[in-house]
């Protein structure tokens, strides 16, 4: 649509018309509904008949919506020859399966116990009228249930795709990674003959922790089943149009046109109809129906033809037009441009010799608006339909994505320092001479994999809370057992709660990176200050067999990119580097809220 009402926004916003505006449309429709042609003041009992519509259809008072409005449309559809009121409450109270049964009944009957002549035309065309105000309202109302909608059940139908990926996400990591963890511990049992396989199984492990997080699935988002469906909204507006179509063609009857004046005047107005039909058709948003400029210059000449024609048969056809304005035109031209096409009219009418007269020129206006705003709500609906559905699966998506990258980020943090750790055991149980120390190093092994194998099937659910104290004693111990004395200075129990997950994490992450890359490292140091950490070894960086530095590299690895992201999150910054003598490496967290330290 090309109406300056729509915007090009994120997936978390309602792009179109703002509600207030479509509630405006609504009420104005309504109204309009409400005047019998030629008369100025609706029947008396058509005043509760259009407030009991407004309390049906308006999102404010929708909760006196309900078998009680219904009734009393019932009684007052006799006397207010407003069938298409009631025709249009049927849709939107009634239940399935009989709502459309009963709808037809309402719109069927609107012919002949509505009062007026009983003659063919007149019935068939107070059934058609009661079928359009039907369709119209229902449409327009359901406009205005979109955004609704779209706002409550956009969170329910992220989380369900959110609850549906982490079901996936725990039936995957158990089965790659769950049976690792499984085989560690059964083979930990079996004692220094299986401490090799132990440290073939965690490195490949390792390597499947530490690899990309995958690709986020392609199955598509469950659209929840208040959205109204394209297949609906199509027939709507397809009737709707064919209503228009008929009942104008009545009108030149009426109007006494026959010939070739009648083929002509037939003819524009299927014309101006079509082409109304083409402009409502849903596009992207900003994007204008191929040849525009044509098809609305034609409208346009038609309708406004109409007013230069001998007797002006049809005056209504300018609402079309205007409705195509405000489809195609951007809206801070739109409307102007609307607003000018009904005062050409309003001069027309009033310039014209036995023309309708101040009186009747106000009726035609009236009409027009009502038409304009019709067909321009229609259209609306066509497009809007389809971008609450695409907003939908946008969120839903963008919510599983998002999912999808919390669970690989902890699935690395959580689980990579604990398989490293695990081949580190296996490893030095393999060496050690000592049958009771290796034992005790398989020992280790088993503990760490039970650990991890608890870490894993808690990832698919919220994110994992980790204690600074607990991760500053385990990276002792495990760096103790490689041979690196840590040394530590403040105090980590001073840390804010705010960044101790943040820290302890990173803290994992740099103690993961000296057993798996820094060869020959002796010694590691731990410097906590004022929304600081800095985690420094004197290792020598370990190359991958492709000759790349692995992981330890200022921009490398996820590890690395994972902790930015946390850090940014929370406001900080990661720094990441070799250190200025050239060996061992640096890993610094500051909080830029902290107030600068001088550690280190």
């Amino acid at each position: 649509m090309g109406s300056g009402f729509f915007t090009d926004t994120d997936a978390d916003s309602d792009a179109g018309p703002t509600p207030a505006v479509v509630s405006v449309i609504l009420v104005v429709v309504i109204l309009g509904f409400s005047f019998e042609p030629g008369v100025v003041l609706p029947c008396p009992a058509a005043v509760p008949m259009v407030l009991l519509q407004l309390a049906i259809c308006l999102p404010s008072a929708r909760r006196l919506r309900g078998a009680w409005t219904l009734a009393a449309q019932v009684l007052l559809t006799p006397w207010s020859g407003l069938p298409g009121f009631l025709a249009a409450s049927v849709l939107l109270v009634v239940e399935r399966p009989v709502r459309w049964p009963l709808f037809t009944i309402v719109v069927l009957a609107a012919g002949p116990l509505a009062p007026g002549d009983a003659s063919v035309h007149s019935i068939l065309n107070r059934i058609g009228n009661a079928l359009a105000h039907g369709l119209i309202i229902y449409a327009l109302t359901r406009l205005t249930d979109l955004y609704a909608e779209l706002r409550t059940t956009r969170g329910a139908l992220a989380q369900a795709r959110v609850t549906a990926e982490r079901e996936r996400a725990g039936r995957d990591l158990d089965a790659v990674l769950g049976t690792a963890l499984a085989e560690i511990i059964r083979l930990a049992g079996q004692g220094t003959r299986a401490a090799g396989e132990i440290v073939k199984v965690a490195r490949a492990a390792t390597e499947r922790v530490r690899a990309a997080p995958p690709r986020q699935s392609a199955d598509g988002a469950d659209v929840p089943s208040g959205v109204l469906a394209p297949r609906l909204v199509w027939p709507i507006v397809v009737a709707t149009h064919l209503e228009y179509l008929v009942v104008g063609t009545a009108f030149l009857l009426g109007a006494g046109l026959r010939g070739w004046w009648f083929v002509a005047y037939a003819a524009a107005l299927a014309a101006v109809v079509a082409l109304q039909a083409y402009h409502c058709l849903p596009r992207p948003p900003g994007v204008c129906p191929p040849y525009v400029a044509w098809t609305l210059g034609v409208q346009l000449a038609l309708s406004l033809g109409m007013l230069a024609a001998p007797d002006g048969p049809y005056p209504q056809l300018v609402g079309f037009a205007a409705a195509s304005v405000l489809i195609v035109l951007p809206g801070r031209t739109a409307w102007p441009a609307a607003g000018a096409l009904t005062v050409l009219v309003a001069i027309a009418m009033l310039l014209r010799t036995g023309g309708p007269g101040a009186r009747g020129t106000a009726l035609l206006l009236m009409d027009i608006v009502v038409i304009a705003l019709v067909f321009y709500g229609l259209a609306l609906l066509t497009g809007l339909v389809r971008r609450v559905r695409e907003a939908h699966g946008a969120l839903a998506a963008l919510a599983v994505a998002r999912e999808r990258r919390r669970i690989a980020r902890d699935v690395h943090d959580l689980l990579g320092y604990g398989l490293s750790a695990i081949a580190l055991k296996g490893e030095l149980a393999v060496r050690d001479p000592d049958r009771e120390r290796a034992d005790t190093h398989l020992a280790d092994a088993a503990m760490l994999a039970d650990r991890a194998l608890a870490d894993l099937r808690a990832i698919p659910g919220e994110s994992q809370k980790i204690t600074l104290a607990e991760e500053v004693a385990s990276a002792r111990e495990v760096l103790a057992a490689a041979g690196v004395v840590l040394q530590v200075r403040g105090e980590a129990d001073e840390v804010d709660g705010m960044w101790e997950a943040l820290f302890a994490t990173v803290l994992r992450e740099a103690v993961t990176n000296v057993l798996r890359h820094a060869a020959g490292a002796r010694r590691c140091e731990v410097d906590f200050g004022p929304g600081l950490l800095r985690v420094a070894d004197d290792g020598c960086t370990v190359p991958r067999p492709s000759g790349e530095p692995g992981g330890r590299a200022g921009t490398g690895g996820n590890g690395l990119r994972n902790l930015r992201e946390r850090a940014a999150a929370l406001g900080g910054v990661l720094e990441a580097g070799p250190t200025p003598h050239g060996r061992g490496f640096v890993l610094t967290v500051r909080l830029e809220s902290a107030p600068v330290s001088t550690v280190g």
